[in-house]
């Protein structure tokens, strides 16, 4: 019997993708296989099940799985015993009113229960009608279902699932539930056994990492665990994202003190303005934001910080506004995540009076976005004649086979392209010290001579092929 084929789709942040690797590893534990079929220019994916994993932090990623939906249901009616799953944030929200909406999907399961996915693929096929599962709180930590990685030589590890933080703005604690976090124990051994699989680099996740512990009575748990992560045998270790409210100084020193965690910092800001961020329900305030920076450099001087900021949060004045771009310009970002407000239903923030017009609201992103590569291109420039360690990827560099480049990351997080000298090659999961030759804002360019250190990472990646 031919095995079932699957693609799933994904939207939204790392957690989503990472969680779209366990829908995956949960699928194949089932006996699917991955599809290699191309979809058409146009359509979304082709497989006998396409599952969508979904973000509802924005109106527009909403729009956008609703309007794919529309799109693949001719698809459907065109392939036979085709199915259609729909799992995420989304689904958690909008449950069966999903079904009315778009009557052609088989599954749909919340991001508590990723496990029961093939079981109600299964059901709906038998039953012939839709299945909807959703609970309400986790049933067991997503790190314990089977993972199919999409990468050799990096991966994400999950230390906690949910929030405790009830930011006006945000969704999420909603829909994925209170903070959990796994034992050290099992997060270590995951580190290791990726590290004896040739992974040269793990990112930490969490809502709020920083927050690390708190579920099991020790509240600043992070640092420990940062400084464990440097018994590993990894190569780099990254996190995301902190929260600057439970940002301490025992983070800060254990992240110069480990050397396999990476001197890059993402810590989400919003605003500039104490009064927009009171009314965000942020626990912090633009000083405390900027003093965090000033202790990460003293002790890291050759950190690259980027940051999260929304334009036009309901009541948001000129004035607000020009606070915000005066922290940008205090703060000096490598490059920041900038969003337009979106009123999403279910949130505090959604009922606030003096929601900013669309033409303001667009205006002044413009201008930040203006500011923000401004400073990004300078801190760039900076970087000029230095030399840099770039883990090779391969899906960084959009036009590297028409310039002969290979694109990855430096040790900051910053993108660089390299032009490898005449019979010199480096595969993904390779590490290449290269000397940046151009800057942009959005990244780095090496051109000239270089040196490639090949790594487990590469003989891993190697080996898929």
């Amino acid at each position: 019997m031919t095995p079932r084929t699957y693609q799933v789709v994904t939207y939204g942040c790392q957690m989503n993708v990472h969680d779209s690797e366990r829908i995956a590893g949960v699928l194949e534990a089932a006996g699917y296989v991955k599809s290699d079929e191309v979809a058409a220019p146009g359509d979304i994916a082709l497989a006998d099940v396409v599952v969508f994993n979904t973000c509802a932090v924005r109106e527009n990623a909403a729009d956008r799985l609703y309007g794919n939906l529309g799109h693949i249901a001719s698809v459907k009616a065109r392939r036979p015993g085709m199915q259609l799953a729909v799992g995420g944030c989304i689904a958690q929200k909008d449950r069966a009113d999903m079904l009315k909406r778009a009557p052609w999907v088989d599954a749909v399961f919340g991001t508590n229960n990723m496990g029961a996915l093939p079981a109600l693929l299964d059901r709906a096929r038998v039953m012939g009608e839709a299945q909807v599962e959703i609970k309400e709180s986790l049933e067991v930590f997503p790190s314990t279902l089977p993972t199919h990685r999409d990468s050799a030589f990096a991966a994400w590890v999950s230390i906690s699932v949910g929030c405790n933080n009830t930011c006006s703005f945000c969704i999420v604690p909603s829909l994925r539930g209170k903070e959990t976090d796994r034992r050290p124990g099992e997060i270590l051994a995951e580190v290791e056994a990726l590290a004896s699989l040739g992974v040269q680099e793990v990112t930490l996740l969490g809502q709020n990492v920083n927050t690390y512990g708190v579920a099991f009575g020790q509240p600043q748990a992070f640092a420990g665990l940062l400084r464990a992560c440097g018994q590993t045998g990894l190569r780099r270790v990254r996190f995301t994202s902190p929260h600057p409210a439970y940002f301490t100084d025992d983070v800060i020193e254990a992240m110069a003190a480990t050397p396999n965690v990476m001197p890059s910092l993402h810590m989400p800001l919003q605003s500039g303005s104490d009064a927009i961020l009171k009314s965000m329900r942020r626990s912090y305030r633009a000083a405390k934001y900027l003093d965090i920076l000033s202790r990460v450099r003293a002790a890291l001087p050759d950190a690259a910080v980027t940051t999260d900021l929304i334009v036009g949060f309901p009541g948001e004045t000129e004035a607000d506004f020009e606070a915000t771009l005066d922290v940008v310009r205090q703060a000096r970002f490598a490059g920041a995540f900038t969003f337009l407000y979106s009123q999403r239903p279910g949130t505090p923030a959604a009922s606030l009076p003096d929601q900013v017009p669309a033409e303001v609201v667009q205006n002044r992103y413009e201008r930040l976005v203006e500011v923000v590569d401004d400073i990004a291109w300078d801190e760039n420039k900076k970087l000029l004649g230095q030399t840099v360690e770039v883990l090779i990827a391969d899906n960084e560099g959009r036009k590297d086979a028409a310039t002969h480049r290979v694109s990855g990351r430096a040790r900051d997080n910053r993108l660089v392209h390299i032009g490898l000298p005449e019979g010199v090659t480096a595969r993904p999961g390779d590490i290449v010290t290269a000397t940046v030759t151009y800057a942009a804002p959005h990244h780095l360019v090496a051109d000239g001579a270089a040196t490639v250190t090949r790594t487990a990472g590469g003989d891993a990646w190697a080996a898929q092929q």
